[in-house]
């Protein structure tokens, strides 16, 4: 059906057209595809349409379409000419790595952390050397409520194992896995001792290694005193052979940046690293809490950090003045280097589409008001009901404090 509860008939392009990217554009079934072109989007260069899928919400079934310029199918089609079909595919995936997706909907954690690989190995290309990759590690059914710390340590680890012989298999890389003290990188390998003894190309340490201690607060001095576990450990998997291609860290809290910082410092100066589902957003929330490190953290080390695969999730729910009266809905800020920063929309299939796209970061604000205008569900600037909804502030300290931080990369 074309008639949307809220909207009406979907018989004109609706007017969060414009909020649309070029490669996404809306249209109902059974019109004029030459009625919905905007005027205004001289960016499409006569775009010829190359894919179409339905998104169905509220019982409204609109259909995206992809799009893809005349002038990169004709440059598409001179290169296949000229230098044959394997650098044309070749320049094709250099294309769309570029373009982002549109539509997003991994099967399997395999194909996560295949992303996510590939996305690393780009940056890498590019001398990048602080990076970070984000994406839910347990599925969405388990909530950090509801899962156990284990639960969460242990999915990580074991992603940030494949992540590293997924590099290995493809750019011979070798890893340094990061544990945030040395009674956790043994309870690691003391539970993962068989795919360990597969991987040759993995080592792991933790923050304990920092020469003079200065990665052991009291707490965790006290924890390691405490330690005692008398299994047989490998210890050669605890050291380092040579010098790592990458190291990985994983696991760490708040508190515990500080020594990822020295680490870095001490060990890993010009040496590639990633900061691997550490939930950085969730971290930064504690900064400048009584015992807890200064915002300054944010300002001078954590604004160099890339992020090349990022996902976070988020649901919503909507009050309207009619039935049904409360309208969930769910989406994601999305980014796969060297793509932009996309604000994806969660369909009934479990499928993300993109609907708002950047090359700057958007705020966790921004990503929300995103997702109501593309649903249509967004109050007029400067209403009553705007105000109350959102109120005075909808960004964080770290999201608003862009002229005193060192660099600007964690936004690029």
């Amino acid at each position: 059906p074309t008639h949307h509860p809220l909207l009406g008939e979907l018989s004109l392009v609706p007017p969060f057209m414009a909020s649309l990217p070029s490669s996404a554009l809306l249209a109902s079934p059974g019109s004029s595809m030459a009625a919905r072109i905007p005027s205004t989007s001289s960016n499409c260069f006569n775009a010829l349409p190359v894919s179409t899928f339905p998104v169905t919400y509220s019982g409204c079934r609109i259909y995206y379409y992809q799009w893809r310029s005349s002038y990169a199918v004709r440059r598409r089609n001179a290169l296949r000419a000229s230098v044959g079909a394997d650098a044309a595919l070749k320049d094709a995936a250099e294309d769309d790595a570029w373009a982002g997706v549109a539509r997003y909907k991994p099967e399997t954690y395999d194909e996560l952390v295949s992303d996510a690989s590939k996305a690393l190995v780009r940056a890498l290309e590019d001398q990048h050397k602080r990076l970070e990759i984000e994406f839910p590690p347990l599925p969405s059914t388990i909530s950090g409520y509801k899962g156990t710390s284990d639960e969460f340590i242990d999915a990580n680890f074991q992603l940030a194992l494949a992540l590293a012989q997924n590099l290995h298999e493809a750019k011979d890389l070798t890893c340094h896995i990061v544990f945030p003290d040395m009674p956790e990188s043994r309870r690691a390998l003391r539970i993962f001792r068989s795919a360990l003894e597969l991987v040759n190309c993995v080592t792991l340490g933790s923050l304990d290694d920092i020469p003079g201690g200065a990665g052991k607060g009291f707490l965790r001095r006290l924890r390691s005193a405490f330690d005692f576990d008398f299994g047989e450990v490998d210890e050669d998997k605890l050291q380092s052979h040579g010098i790592p291609s990458l190291y990985i860290f994983v696991n760490c809290s708040t508190s515990e940046l500080l020594d990822v910082e020295k680490y870095l410092e001490t060990f890993a100066v010009d040496i590639p690293a990633v900061l691997f589902n550490l939930e950085l957003d969730t971290l930064r929330a504690d900064l400048g809490i009584f015992g807890f490190p200064p915002k300054d953290l944010q300002y001078r080390f954590l604004s160099q950090f890339l992020p090349v695969f990022y996902i976070r999730t988020r649901n919503y729910s909507k009050t309207i003045p009619a039935a049904p009266f409360v309208l969930d809905y769910a989406g994601a800020l999305f980014r796969q280097y060297p793509g932009p920063w996309q604000v994806m929309l969660k369909q009934s299939d479990s499928s993300y589409v993109c609907v708002a796209e950047n090359s700057q970061r958007f705020t966790l604000g921004q990503t929300k008001e995103e997702l109501l205008t593309a649903l249509g569900l967004q109050e007029e600037d400067g209403s009553a009901l705007a105000f109350l909804r959102r109120g005075y502030k909808n960004s964080t300290w770290w999201e608003d404090d862009f002229e005193i931080e060192k660099s600007s990369t964690w936004r690029s």
